[in-house]
């Protein structure tokens, strides 16, 4: 959970410098290694071999470990007091911990009559971006319950209303400096500054469909994949960050800060992909995932942008979101099932079937070993890598985790197929989600699911 090295003050030892810990941690050692010393009925075929069997720590060791507190209590007041202790943390510990004990509560967000939130990022601890399918930049103020609209960034052709599908994809670049999103014409992209949200430059002449995902390499280096299924390297240089070039031409129709035109550096097509859906950036083996909508998974080498192979999924329908471990782990959301696959071989390591049937897989993420999941049914489940199985709550050992999603708000059509349609039977689906630097809130958003209503659907999870 939390690990701190107390610094004595002079003359003292730390609460935790308890002698009888290091004890106890050579019985525990003895124990481990006698285990693993025990001859199996049967030989292994490959076994390994520590460098040293002695059990004997050095006096400096020894000091380290009765100066180390894993208190999360010693952890806290460490960091309020601002000591020069080190600190170290396990993220995913608040969030498995609020989960289990079933201490999440939603706070509904009302958006009026905007139309399906596609993605969504924090960009403070305060303060969460989100693009719409209507075309629309929206930032909500966690403290003051309000949001606010950002002008999306038209390119310098125009944007008529047919090039207007909606916002996709938004990420943060690692260091938080830059936001990358669509623009108003939904085959262009767009870069804005971090924290002002003020607009730099705006990417064009790349794509000639929708982008429908995007991805950060490093600070500089952004990636997007479209419908017409070719990819565009684009890289954002210092000298744009300092100095950058003044729009010309007449000026538009909203008040915008002037902001640069940039053109990418490579485009790729995709070989044997139909509409690049998703994409994720694998940092452990510096790789570009893809899917497709015809049920492939694409890879890509990073450092040289070249396609590396192509591989059909397994029975793999509606596969519309990627999201990828730490140590490289791939998940794929289908229509019925979250695929894992071995990032080396993209072989499935293990299917995990959705415990509603009909849900499909809208949206996924990892924090620590936990993979969040959202769907179609306005339900987020949540599944453990470590253990194999969902995550069980703490305060029922019967049941599994599951947060379930309020209504939302949904247009309603005197249209002939939208007869016998209720608002209390609609259930959102969660098209994003993400989760806060501590990992103790939770951004929820959506909307209906057919593509013939109109909603939304969003929430803070805390």
């Amino acid at each position: 959970m939390s690990k701190t090295l107390k610094r004595p003050v002079a003359g003292q030892r730390p609460s935790c410098y308890i002698p009888s810990r290091l004890e106890d941690r050579r019985i525990r050692n003895r124990t481990l290694r006698q285990e693993r010393r025990r001859k199996p009925d049967k030989p292994d075929d490959f076994v390994t071999y520590e460098d040293s069997d002695s059990e004997e720590e050095t006096p400096s060791q020894q000091h380290q470990v009765l100066s180390t507190s894993y208190n999360f209590v010693d952890y806290i007041r460490s960091r309020e007091s601002d000591l020069s202790d080190e600190r170290t943390i396990d993220p995913a510990y608040a969030s498995r911990h609020i989960l289990t004990h079933d201490m999440f509560r939603e706070t509904p967000i009302s958006l009026g009559n905007i139309n399906k939130v596609f993605c969504s990022q924090w960009l403070s601890n305060r303060q969460v971006v989100f693009g719409t399918k209507c075309n629309k930049l929206m930032v909500y103020d966690v403290n003051m319950r309000r949001v606010d609209a950002i002008p999306t960034l038209p390119n310098s052709h125009g944007a008529s209303p047919d090039t207007q599908s909606g916002i996709h994809a938004c990420q943060i670049n690692p260091s938080h400096s830059l936001l990358a999103t669509g623009a108003r014409h939904s085959a262009d992209i767009a870069l804005y500054r971090l924290p002002t949200l003020d607009p730099l430059c705006i990417g064009e002449n790349a794509h000639r469909d929708w982008v429908f995902d995007m991805c950060w390499l490093d600070d500089q280096f952004l990636v997007s994949g479209s419908r017409d299924t070719k990819l565009a390297l684009w890289r954002v240089n210092e000298d744009l960050m300092e100095f950058p070039v003044v729009k010309d031409g007449e000026e538009e129709e909203q008040d915008v800060p002037s902001y640069a035109h940039i053109s990418p550096i490579a485009v790729k097509e995709c070989r044997g992909a139909q509409k690049i859906r998703a994409i994720c950036f694998n940092k452990e083996y510096r790789e570009l995932a893809l899917l497709s909508l015809n049920g492939y998974m694409h890879l890509f080498n990073a450092e040289t942008f070249s396609q590396k192979l192509s591989r059909k999924l397994p029975n793999c329908q509606e596969n519309v979101c990627i999201a990828c471990q730490p140590n490289g782990l791939y998940a794929v959301g289908c229509r019925s099932y979250t695929l894992l696959l071995d990032p080396r071989t993209l072989q499935a390591v293990k299917k995990i079937a959705s415990r509603y049937s009909g849900c499909g897989i809208r949206s996924a993420s990892f924090q620590g070993n936990i993979l969040t999941i959202g769907t179609g049914m306005g339900m987020l489940m949540f599944f453990d890598i470590r253990a194999g199985k969902y995550l069980e709550s703490c305060i029922n050992s019967s049941r599994t985790v599951v947060l379930k999603a309020s209504k939302g708000y949904v247009a309603q059509f005197p249209d002939e197929d939208m007869d016998g349609f209720q608002q209390n039977k609609y259930l959102p689906a969660i098209y994003t989600h993400c989760y806060d630097s501590s990992g103790t809130r939770l951004f929820t958003a959506g909307g209906p699911l057919p593509a013939t209503l109109i909603g939304n659907y969003a929430g803070i999870w805390q």
